[in-house]
């Protein structure tokens, strides 16, 4: 998709989205939920620490489920350094809240880093539009999972 093709509405719903996911990363670290507690360590959010803490109170929400069904692929590397795209691997996964929070970075990392081209789906403004109208609303059941929506909403 070209610059000068993308839609308001895209452009708005993008920033919208990584506006949230920044919000919601500085909510994990804000909450104690690193990556990694040594001193001295980036301080990096810890999603693997917060889906441990949660999974077992985590129970699908239709916008997840509608994730899932959506099935967001990741792209990469095939033979001879061409690149590709796959499913994402939700098989090792321990629960629904990995998989869910697993599909989500995917969004955000195909959203910012991802291929521009090449994919079945790369260049559908519905979709796109789509999946991260639910990964919003997943971020926002995160935060009220993890009891920090008011870092998360800033509110104080």
């Amino acid at each position: 998709m070209r610059k000068e093709n993308i839609s308001a509405e895209i452009t708005e719903r993008a920033f919208d989205f990584f506006y949230w996911f920044s919000r919601f990363e500085f909510s994990l670290k804000e909450n104690g939920y690193l990556k990694n507690y040594k001193p001295g360590a980036r301080a990096e959010p810890g999603w693997e620490n917060f889906v441990q803490n949660h999974s077992d109170k985590y129970s699908l929400s239709q916008s997840a489920t509608a994730l899932i069904e959506q099935s967001p692929e990741q792209q990469i590397v095939l033979p001879g350094r061409e690149l590709g795209w796959r499913p994402v691997k939700l098989d090792e996964d321990k629960s629904d809240l990995a998989r869910v929070a697993r599909l989500l970075k995917t969004v955000r990392n195909n959203l910012f880093h991802g291929g521009k081209h090449g994919g079945a789906n790369w260049d559908n403004p519905a979709r796109t539009i789509h999946l991260i109208l639910l990964s919003k609303a997943i971020l926002d059941e995160f935060a009220a999972l993890g009891d920090f929506e008011a870092d998360y909403k800033r509110i104080y």
